[in-house]
């Protein structure tokens, strides 16, 4: 992991500091509310349905066991008692009150942690694949990259107050696990046919009322030169982006409307900062900085390499649980005798991603005592343990049990991802929450569900996306119909990993459903599904080959009303 220099660790304190400030003046009456708005929004700190949200960066997904105990500490001491994990590797308080976050501020600092930049018109967390480092198809370690732009973005003066949000992902693997093409930049890490790293671009995704896949704006931008392709990017965007129309402003717009004129232009700035800028090429990234840097990835002290002769069924007879949580939770790893573990955050009587102070904790004993102290929060809203034992495996599953991590459902039905939703966002138009948990009630038989096979489920309370329905095999999108709730269906939608294929949005199936009838309408498509798969077929690939009308048709049938469209305005979150 990343360990925070002095320099780093004045930074964030400082900003803390002056973050009590600018909330003591406003708590006085001398700062006005609308002057201390985009301040608070640029620490993290949104006011929501019924209490301030405090977003915490996690920057591309890494977490210390030290710094989970002190996310447990302001959950028990200034929330109530839980956070929530975010399909952005961020975690949400939902609960601490505005004359307290100053005190959240400073906890967070203690241990190199912050909410800068987790909102507001900026460039956001800088999100990557939770398996980054460890993962066996990996071509180039992303993570020294994550963190030099991390460090670029960071208080960043020219791009503090852009058109809109701006949030960029990074792969470094043969496999897509962080949904590049989905963001309004997406770096993919590659060799050439030289050996040299560099990173294909993507630009002008994203979700909401239009869903976008990022269009290749560079195949090969070298390594050293991508801060300043990134700052072409952002320099056109920040000149030329939308600020008259809340709803156009994303970059998604921009590029959707310009096309080839905005690749243009982007490259025709890339080749002005390069040569016409008074030292431009002095931020090209130097070889010796990404080696600093990458000083801080190399594996942890206590990793030994061991020969694979992982049996599970060496010692005698072996629980079936514990082999279904093999396949599910247990992931391979690039260093033999290490595997990589998920914590399930998605059971019973627990919204998805969210987790409990003393689940926080636990989490964290689990680290230190089987991960060297590392854990990763995934896309998926789960925890991730990356430096386990294959000899250590039935011992963290015993201690995942206890804790409540250890549902074998990673990648099936019932690890749904779900934003917070009504029940506590101001933007959204319907709960979340209950809908999730309607559809784990109804799918709770997990052989049922291992039959089942691999399918997204993904749920988002509004048009903003949070959940990113739009990716689901399942999407399920809250609506406001005359001040009620419904919900509209989404089938075949993909993130971009080898099992969806391609980034593409789900298409939707007809009117939207009450909220009484989602559970009802997920298991009619899984019905039709039963009867139509052939074999050894994914439900992905099922729905795409036998269209819409049979999907419709299935789930017409359970209905019971009908709401009317929902407006056309595309809405995009604070």
């Amino acid at each position: 992991m990343y360990q925070y220099t002095s320099f780093d660790r004045q930074v964030v304190r400082q900003r803390a500091a002056q973050f009590r400030n600018q909330l003591e003046r406003n708590l006085k009456g001398e700062l006005a509310d609308d002057d201390f708005r985009p301040l608070r929004l640029q620490n993290g700190w949104y006011i929501q349905r019924h209490a301030p949200m405090l977003r915490v960066a996690v920057p591309y997904g890494e977490l210390s066991s030290v710094q989970l105990r002190q996310l447990a500490v302001i959950a028990r001491e200034l929330d109530r008692g839980f956070g929530h994990f975010t399909t952005r590797q961020n975690l949400q308080f939902n609960w601490i009150p505005l004359e307290r976050s100053a005190d959240a501020m400073d906890l967070l600092a203690e241990v190199d942690m912050h909410g800068i930049q987790t909102s507001g018109n900026c460039i956001r967390n800088i999100t990557s694949d939770a398996l980054a480092g460890i993962a066996p198809d990996e071509i180039v370690d992303p993570r020294p990259y994550c963190e030099i732009l991390r460090q670029w973005s960071t208080l960043h003066p020219e791009f503090a107050f852009l058109p809109r949000k701006f949030k960029i992902a990074v792969s470094g693997a043969a496999e897509d696990r962080a949904a590049i093409a989905w963001h309004d930049v997406g770096l993919q890490l590659l060799k050439n046919e030289a050996g040299e790293v560099g990173f294909k671009v993507y630009v002008g995704g994203g979700m909401g009322r239009t869903p976008v896949i990022g269009s290749v704006i560079n195949a090969f931008v070298p390594w050293q030169e991508i801060l300043l392709y990134l700052e072409a990017i952002v320099r056109v965007y920040n000149r030329f982006g939308r600020r008259d129309n809340l709803y156009k402003a994303r970059i998604k717009i921009l590029v959707k409307a310009e096309g080839q004129k905005f690749f243009d232009a982007v490259n025709a700035e890339f080749d002005k900062i390069l040569n016409q800028d008074a030292d431009g090429r002095e931020h090209i990234i130097p070889v010796n900085e990404l080696e600093r840097l990458s000083r801080s990835f190399v594996d942890p002290a206590g990793v030994r390499p061991a020969t694979s002769g992982f049996d599970p069924h060496r010692g005698g007879q072996i629980p079936p649980a514990f082999l279904r949580w093999l396949e599910r939770n247990v992931h391979a790893h690039r260093v033999p005798g290490y595997r990589a573990v998920t914590l399930s955050l998605k059971r019973a009587g627990q919204a998805p991603g969210d987790v409990t102070a003393e689940q926080m904790d636990i989490a964290a004993t689990m680290a230190d005592r089987y991960s060297l102290g590392e854990l990763r929060v995934t896309h998926e809203q789960n925890l991730l343990l990356p430096w386990v034992r294959e000899a250590d495996l039935l011992a963290v599953w015993h201690a995942a049990r206890e804790a409540g991590f250890a549902t074998p459902n990673i990648g099936l039905l019932t690890d749904i991802i779900a934003c917070p939703g009504g029940d506590f966002c101001a933007l959204a138009n319907a709960r979340s929450i209950p809908v999730a948990a309607d559809i784990s009630e109804r799918f709770a038989d997990l052989d049922a569900v291992y039959e089942l096979g691999p399918i997204d489920l993904h749920i988002s309370g509004c048009m903003n996306s949070c959940g990113h329905h739009h990716t689901g095999h399942i999407g399920v999108l809250g609506v406001d119909k005359d001040g009620k709730e419904w919900y509209q269906v989404s089938v075949g939608g993909s993130d971009g990993t080898q099992l969806s294929g391609p980034a593409v949005p789900g298409k939707v199936i007809g009117p939207a459903f009450a909220a009484e009838e989602v559970a009802d309408v997920v298991e009619a498509l899984i019905e039709v599904y039963r009867a139509h798969k052939a074999p050894g077929e994914h439900f992905v690939d099922t729905v795409r080959r036998i269209g819409v009308a049979p999907l419709r048709a299935a789930t017409d049938a359970v209905r019971h009303a009908t709401a009317a469209q929902p407006a056309t305005a595309e809405a995009e979150t604070v």
